[in-house]
């Protein structure tokens, strides 16, 4: 009785193993070629942003904050003037802030007060950027920030980018394929490697003069992609 206990016992695990293999087999992942693709866009930028404004000082809060506002008010005249619309420029900061007499630490005296308004300039033409410089600093603006240069179709670019890095994988790929003496399938998975976004380069203006030649160069839009591609079976 004990021994055909153990015959269907043996039986039963062997079944039991010929039904599971199968399974096991098909957990394996397929033979695959894994790459990572690039691409990178140059472009002139086709929008700008002038960081500038005013700073003033005084003995008193009050006395440094009405002298900033007439000076910023004329900053923002001139702008109107030149023919930028008002909805494409905007206070950017505006402090007030005490100044101290130099002496030591917890014994500094109030001496006076500093006031600051600035501003964002949105700019459709970058060609501008200069003249708007000059405008400001003409109409008495003496804190120029800095200068932002920008893409408008970067969500276009980047497409495109995406792409030319698609390719430049499958141009990998196929090397690989090709020195692993192995033919390339269907691509298993595609994976951005990051949120691409534009590279935006901040110049600085500080202590920049009026009609200043400023270079707008180019914008660098880039994208990394990685691609895995499977490797065909003989026969298919």
């Amino acid at each position: 009785m004990r021994s055909m206990k153990l015959r269907t016992l043996g039986a039963a695990f062997i079944a039991g193993a010929l039904l599971t293999a199968p399974a096991l087999a098909q957990t394996e992942p397929p033979a695959a070629i894994s790459v990572t693709g690039e691409a990178t866009v140059s472009v002139p930028p086709d929008l700008a942003e002038v960081d500038g404004g005013v700073t003033s000082e005084a003995r008193t809060a009050r006395e440094a904050s009405e002298a900033n506002n007439v000076a910023m008010g004329k900053v923002l005249s001139a702008l109107k003037g030149a023919g930028i619309a008002e909805k494409d420029f905007q206070t950017s900061r505006l402090s007030l802030q005490p100044q101290y007499a130099p002496k030591p630490p917890g014994l500094s005296a109030v001496v006076g007060y500093r006031a600051s308004n600035r501003v964002t300039i949105r700019l459709g033409d970058v060609s501008k950027v200069a003249s708007v410089i000059d405008t400001v600093v003409g109409a008495g603006a003496n804190d120029i920030g800095g200068i932002n240069f920008t893409v408008s179709q970067a969500s276009k670019l980047l497409d495109d980018a995406r792409e030319q890095a698609i390719a430049d994988a499958r141009r990998k790929a196929e090397i690989y394929a090709k020195a692993a003496g192995v033919t390339l399938g269907a691509p298993l998975s595609i994976s951005e490697g990051s949120t691409p976004v534009p590279i935006t380069f901040r110049r600085m203006a500080g202590g920049m003069a009026a009609a200043a030649p400023v270079a707008q160069g180019e914008e660098t839009l880039q994208v990394t992609v990685a691609v895995s591609w499977a490797i065909k079976q003989a026969g298919q």
